[in-house]
Formats: structure tokens, sequence, C-alpha cells
């Protein structure tokens, strides 16, 4: 019980905080890698840049897959309630809105400015790149983890 106690509030801290920082950044690593393909093959990224709404929907959907599946069941375990998984998830899923439109109402300027600092990271394409793997690559590892751990048992 001590274990999971240390646990839970950290990975709903790391759920939080990814969650909040896809619907800020997912756009702008998305418009770089267009950017960046777009000079070199130009016809391959103007194609990408109509469709870059639908390009931001797949990877938000990777974070929002990957943190909806992932930290609840590490949480909440193999006995989790279908009930219990879909409150926790809908949290995880309401808390970045409500946390934007909790910083538009109090103005927090320098909170922007960070957020913005960290954004501009995502104009390197490589950086942009290893944004959006990283939930795919996530959902890898822990395929390719409890494969090991069926083939063991």
């Amino acid at each position: 019980m001590g274990k999971s106690a240390l646990a839970v509030p950290f990975y709903i801290s790391v759920a939080w905080i990814l969650l909040i920082s896809y619907q800020m950044f997912t756009q702008t690593a998305v418009s770089t890698l267009i950017a960046y393909i777009d000079s070199l093959w130009p016809s391959l990224g103007k194609w990408l840049a109509y469709k870059i709404d639908l390009l931001v929907f797949i990877y938000t959907f990777a974070w929002v897959f990957m943190l909806s599946s992932a930290i609840p069941s590490v949480i909440l375990g193999k006995r989790r309630s279908t009930l219990v998984q879909f409150i926790f998830c809908l949290a995880l899923t309401l808390t970045p809105t409500l946390m934007q439109d909790l910083l538009r109402g109090y103005n927090l300027e320098p909170l922007n400015n960070s957020i913005l600092n960290i954004t501009s990271l995502l104009r390197n394409p490589a950086l942009a790149l290893l944004y959006l793997l990283t939930p795919i690559l996530t959902m890898l590892f822990i395929d390719l983890r409890s494969g090991k751990k069926r083939f063991e048992t």
C-alpha cells in the first residue's frame, strides 16, 4: 500500500502535465515538421499542410489514448471497474481545458510566457519529431514489456 500511495500522485501529476502539454504543443510540433518536409519535398509539404488538422488530431489522439489507457492501468491495476476508469479518464481529459480557462481567467502572463518558451523548442524538427513519437514509443514499450511478461509465464 505504501508504494502505491506514493506512485498514484506521481502518475497523476505526469498524466496531468502531459495532457496539458499535448493540447499546447502538438500543433507547433506538427507545423514544424510540415515546414521541414516542405523545404525538402514541397509537394508533400503542401499536401500535409492541407491535412494539418487531421495530423494534429491523430497525434493528439495518440497522447490521449496512451495516457487514458496506460496511466489508469498502472494506478487502478487489473481489477479496475469500467466506470472508475471512465471517471478517471474523463477527469484527465477535462483537466487541461479547465486549467487553460483558469489561467486565462487569472491572466497569468508569466506562466503563459514560460509555456511559449517551451513551445519554441518544438520549432526544432528533431525535437518536434521526438515529441510526436513519444506516445507511440511509450505504447510500443508497454506492449513489448507485457508481451515479454506473458512469454515468461
